[in-house]
């Protein structure tokens, strides 16, 4: 019989990780359609850093408290559809809320998918979000192969996954990492690993992924003249300047610069789904933390140098 409380871990104010702690909250009732799956782990990404930091409070508002974790990996519990039975192993993305960093999580059946065979639930949720380099790569730079790839963050959270995926697409992958990560760089695929603090003179490059929103118009240069940059940040001191000048530049025919924030549904899991299941795509888990040191665990994204996911156990 479930209980008719859980775990979760909120916020109650703006500030550095030591403002995050683990609270208790009744259980999440299903509505029609959604799924009450039992999260086994979670990851911890950028962007959940930068709302609880308060660096984006014009959007994020001040009703507190405030969830974190976007993805998770786990068990249903109530399917809500005949898609899924009481058991089945599942992955998926909130999308654009936050609050999966939960015990238990309620949400349409639409943004899950059973996990691929082989992974526990550690390894799939350091996966998750490569749904977000697949949308970036496919379907908005349409990389091609023998292109050149960069990949701003190339060992970060989306960065290691878009090297083997762009690897896998036929691209020539540069990637721009810390220098203690240029190793790792090269494992999943990059044909170049190049330190981000001294980087040379970089060439041209058909597309340029950037996961990290400082500097666009130093990268948008370096684009070939038919050259495409996709974004999956915007510089959180400046929003409204870094999010301007994307703007500007979006509607380009040429040397365009697109952002966009992952919204994924079945299909593009199903998707990340296959590259896993081909073995093109493998995860890379830097530290795994107890629910209890949530706070710990987005300190220690926020130092840097993290290479691949630093993800949550909540089992």
């Amino acid at each position: 019989m479930l209980s008719t409380s859980m775990r979760l871990a909120t916020y109650d104010r703006y500030g550095p990780p030591e403002v995050l702690s683990v609270t208790t909250a009744p259980l999440p009732r299903p509505r029609p359609g959604e799924v009450l799956v039992r999260v086994r782990a979670v990851s911890v990404n950028g962007g959940e850093s930068t709302v609880r930091a308060g660096k984006l409070r014009p959007f994020t508002g001040t009703k507190f408290p405030k969830g974190v974790g976007v993805d998770l990996a786990g068990e249903v519990v109530e399917p809500g559809t005949s898609r899924f039975a009481a058991g089945d192993r599942v992955w998926g993305v909130l999308g654009r809320r936050l609050g999966s960093a939960a015990e238990y999580v309620a949400l349409p059946a639409d943004r899950l998918d059973h996990v691929p065979a082989g992974l526990d639930a550690v390894e799939a949720v350091a996966l998750a979000v490569g749904t977000t380099a697949i949308t970036a790569l496919r379907d908005l730079a349409a990389l091609a192969p023998g292109e050149r790839l960069l990949v701003r963050g190339a060992t970060g959270g989306v960065g290691y996954i878009a090297v083997q995926l762009g690897k896998a697409m036929g691209a020539r992958v540069t990637g721009l990492a810390s220098a203690g990560n240029l190793d790792l760089a090269r494992e999943l695929g990059a044909d170049e690993a190049i330190d981000y603090r001294a980087p040379g003179k970089l060439g041209r490059f058909d597309v340029v992924l950037d996961t990290v929103g400082t500097e666009l118009p130093a990268f948008r240069r370096l684009l070939t003249p038919r050259g495409r940059m996709v974004t999956i940040a915007f510089e959180p001191g400046r929003p409204v300047r870094s999010l301007g000048y994307i703007a500007a530049n979006a509607l380009r025919r040429r040397r365009w610069v697109r952002f966009f924030s992952g919204n994924p549904t079945t299909p593009l899991l199903a998707e990340l789904g296959r590259w896993v299941a081909a073995g093109a795509i493998r995860p890379q888990v830097d530290r795994v933390f107890p629910l209890a040191d949530i706070a710990a665990a987005h300190g220690a994204l926020e130092r840097g140098g993290v290479r691949g996911k630093i993800v949550v156990d909540l089992s």
